[in-house]
């Protein structure tokens, strides 16, 4: 019995984790800067090349929306994907008809869902 709760627990945790992720990266190839939005904290740390500013939500939607413009995506793959206490990270590269920016995704616990606090585009 209790092997089975720590499965089950397991199993939870590992599935809210990957669909999180999902969400996010699906938004990204798709280029859709609403969609990836839609995971947003209420403020967001974004750094674009070698630009960090901290935005309110609508604010990193039109920021992120005029980066998809200028650089047209073309795929996201995810390189690596992680976990410590309540927080996630995934790496992955970001291809666009200008080059492949190295995107960093970190994404915290709030209340009953996992919202992202930080994106870095880096060429």
């Amino acid at each position: 019995m209790k092997k089975y709760l720590l499965f089950l627990c397991l199993f939870i945790v590992l599935t809210s984790f990957t669909i999180s992720f999902t969400g996010v990266v699906n938004a990204l190839k798709s280029g859709n800067a609403a969609e990836v939005s839609k995971y947003f904290d209420n403020t967001i740390e974004m750094t674009l090349s070698e630009t960090s500013k901290s935005f309110s939500k609508n604010q990193a939607q039109l920021v992120l929306r005029q980066f998809f413009s200028n650089n047209p995506v073309k795929d996201f793959k995810v390189i690596h994907e992680s976990e410590n206490e309540g927080s996630q990270y995934c790496i992955g590269n970001l291809t666009t008809t200008n080059g492949v920016f190295r995107t960093t995704i970190y994404m915290k616990q709030k209340g009953d869902k996992q919202l992202v606090q930080e994106m870095r585009f880096e060429k």
